[in-house]
């Protein structure tokens, strides 16, 4: 069961990095303050599509390898 839950925790943990790389960089839009782009300083983006889903997708396993990390670590 031990190799098998490992196993499973090493795909999630290649797949988490592979989603974490291809999101946006949000961080990049706060320098737009600075620089005079303040026409979306004040408007609301939402995530739409492909993006959301990546979102989702990227809490969904974050959360299961904290699961299978802890029932790892209790075995």
């Amino acid at each position: 069961m031990s190799e098998i839950l490992e196993t499973i925790l090493l795909i999630v943990s290649v797949i988490l990095i592979v989603l974490v790389l291809l999101q946006g960089n949000k961080a990049s839009d706060a320098g737009q303050i600075i620089t005079g782009g303040n026409e979306r300083l004040f408007g609301v983006v939402k995530e739409r599509g492909m993006e959301l889903f990546i979102t989702r997708l990227t809490a969904f396993l974050g959360a299961m390898f904290v699961i299978i990390s802890l029932i790892l670590f209790l075995i």
